[in-house]
């Protein structure tokens, strides 16, 4: 008699590429490059979205429909609905871009796992590498569904290393007298001219922990670990910059105009506070007018504004964007 077969349950946690630092790589999920349009994605998800469909497959197991399922709904739905909204995609590609900076200064300690990984890293053409790469894996992804987590894990070193090395071109580029034309190699590039301390080991994982909060729009724990990291690291231009990022998610404009301030001192190319505090400094600006109106009345309806409410921050956020 054959004895019966049990199947535990696939676990889908991912710790390499992007994923190992606390961040969750949406773009390796639904295999598409990191700067693929939102039309791409959009095909790409359902794409997808048809091949896990319990109707898609009728010849498919209850063990494969569960699989299928919980893929769709933990991971495929959630890295469409991010990568989508034009408001979560831009906070999503601003945290990525500082994620790649970060690559660069760690770029020492990365270790690829993947043969594939290495030859991106050494690949002269670094976009067409990347891109063919990326658009042959995704013909092949979801076929088999109990290797859907190892290929995700796989994409994800491959978004890692483009972005280390995209970041790492544009800092060589800064750079007047850069002689190194080997792939990521940092050390034998001078560091950039206004070069923020660097945060210890003990920061960098607040900082990293926050990150991971601001992206689940947990916006409370994350300003008590950016808290933590700045007694640790006051100098830290990211950090100000990101709990800066956290205090105009809470309607806080003074107290993120503070923080983008300090950030913008202590890194002159900060992007998020570069992306912010000129529309936190207008609608300040209207606060302080004696006419308060939400920063989105373009539409004629003017409504004062209501402290504690979100609306100078739904302005910000919300509405028609100049």
């Amino acid at each position: 008699m054959t004895p019966l077969v049990q199947h535990r349950p696939m676990s889908l946690k991912i710790d390499r590429g992007l994923f190992k630092y606390d961040f969750i790589d949406h773009h390796a999920v639904l295999c598409v490059p990191v700067d693929a349009d939102v039309k791409d994605i959009r095909k790409r998800y359902l794409q997808i979205a048809r091949r896990l469909h319990p109707d898609s497959n009728t010849s498919a197991t209850p063990t494969e429909k569960k699989l299928a399922s919980e893929l769709l709904s933990k991971l495929v739905n959630p890295a469409y609905e991010a990568l989508s909204g034009e408001r979560s995609r831009t906070e999503y590609m601003i945290i990525l871009s500082q994620m790649g900076k970060r690559l660069v200064q760690d770029s020492a300690s990365i270790e690829l796992t993947t043969d594939l990984a290495r030859q991106l890293a050494a690949a002269p053409n670094i976009d067409h590498s990347y891109k063919t790469a990326i658009a042959k894996i995704a013909e092949t992804q979801f076929n088999s569904l109990q290797q859907v987590i190892p290929i995700i894990a796989q994409i994800s070193e491959l978004n890692l290393v483009y972005l280390m090395r995209s970041a790492g071109k544009a800092f060589a580029a800064s750079q007047p007298e850069s002689t190194s034309n080997t792939p990521l190699n940092k050390k034998s590039a001078p560091p950039p001219p206004p070069a923020p301390p660097k945060e210890d080991s003990a920061a960098e994982q607040y900082i990293r922990r926050a990150q991971t909060l601001i992206e689940k729009n947990q916006y409370a724990q994350a300003k008590v670990e950016l808290q933590d990291a700045l007694k640790l690291a006051p100098k830290s231009g990211r950090c100000h910059s990101l709990i800066g990022l956290v205090y105009l998610k809470q309607n806080q404009l003074k107290m993120a105009k503070i923080h983008f301030d300090n950030a913008l001192k202590l890194d002159p190319n900060d992007q998020i506070a570069i992306a912010w505090k000129p529309k936190i400094d207008k609608a300040l600006g209207q606060q302080s007018s004696g006419t308060k109106v939400t920063p989105s009345a373009k539409t004629g309806n003017k409504q004062p504004d209501k402290s504690g409410g979100g609306g100078l921050f739904g302005g910000l956020f919300g509405g028609n964007k100049k």
